[in-house]
């Protein structure tokens, strides 16, 4: 906690009072959230920053799509579009955001939405010819006017949200009683070997009631890297220098997995927007070096004058243990609605 931090103090506990009382309100019916009759699953944090929702987004698509028709709703982080926008062959990703149209290029028998007003889109999901028999709605944690089904809270395993505190000070947006609300707690980004000892202790930490589940998770990188028209094992490149380019939250994880020593990371904030000034500098800094990028950023720079020398590294959420336990749990609710 820097200094700056902790002069902020003050701020925290008034912001962390007012989510509490909007929390209240919700909680006792005073505020109106809307219920719909299909499986609603909310996926989302208590903290601000990359806890790996788009990876359990995924993996839930990958879960039911074969058995259900599947739409997901989000808001469309840092798109250039407003309202509702239901994705078509005439999307990209400054009309989605990001995510939305990686759902969309990767899942093309999935309904993929985007709209601020979560009601709304789930309104109009519903209004479609061929509507979803379940809705996954991202990053929907905090939107209580929809009164989701079932809830699905992710913490990061180097950042706990028991371990954290209120904006400005530390990362919360709400108080960490609003786990109370899951049905399920994920620790994402776990190391791949976890102790059952290790996972009982942090159990304890988050102080969670006995029917709420807790699972472990880990990212799983690709063995391969994947352009427009080829895909390289990681291993045969791993010593070639290369440009390893991130505009994710927390990007050292990828740098990690791929670097040696003769390559160069470059970083951009969260959702970029990359301007062509931007490229310029990318192409430069590569110097004719393939360029590897995440997935997530993937999406906004594969039609862009880089395209030839870009490689992207997927990913997926791997679960450490327990695995056929958090998918019977999610089978049984949607067999409830």
């Amino acid at each position: 906690m820097n200094i700056l931090r902790k002069i902020l103090f003050p701020f925290a506990v008034l912001y962390g009072f007012i989510t509490s009382i909007r929390n209240f309100l919700f909680d006792k019916e005073i505020l109106k959230s809307t219920s719909f009759d299909l499986p609603v699953i909310a996926v989302g944090n208590l903290s601000v920053g990359g806890t790996g929702k788009t990876p359990q987004i995924e993996y839930l698509i990958r879960l039911l799509s074969d058995k259900y028709k599947v739409a997901t709703l989000s808001r469309g982080y840092k798109r250039k579009s407003e309202g509702f926008i239901l994705a078509d062959d005439n999307s990209n990703a400054e009309i989605l955001g990001d995510e939305p149209f990686q759902f969309y290029q990767k899942f093309p028998n999935v309904m993929v939405a985007v709209d601020a007003n979560r009601t709304n889109g789930i309104q109009q999901l519903l209004s479609q010819n061929e509507k979803p028999e379940i809705i996954l709605l991202d990053d929907a944690y905090q939107h209580r006017k929809v009164k989701a089904g079932f809830y699905i809270l992710l913490t990061s395993y180097g950042d706990l949200y028991s371990d954290d505190f209120m904006l400005p000070t530390g990362n919360l947006r709400e108080s960490r009683s609003g786990a109370e609300r899951a049905n399920i707690v994920i620790v994402t980004k776990c190391p791949k070997i976890l102790s059952e000892g290790e996972q009982a202790e942090i159990r304890l930490k988050l102080k969670l009631s006995c029917s709420q589940q807790v699972f472990f998770t880990f990212i799983d990188y690709d063995i391969f890297i994947c352009s427009k028209h080829q895909k390289i094992a990681v291993i045969e490149i791993k010593e070639e220098p290369k440009l390893l380019l991130a505009g994710i939250a927390k990007p050292k994880p990828f740098f990690d997995y791929l670097k040696n020593e003769n390559d160069e990371c470059l970083t951009f904030p969260d959702h970029h927007h990359f301007s062509d000034a931007d490229l310029d500098a990318i192409q430069n800094k590569a110097n004719g070096r393939k360029i590897i990028t995440t997935e997530k950023d993937y999406v906004r720079l594969k039609d862009s004058k880089l395209v030839s020398q870009l490689y992207y590294l997927p990913i997926k959420s791997s679960f450490i243990n327990h695995q056929q336990n958090f998918d019977a749990t999610i089978l049984e609710y949607v067999k409830k609605i």
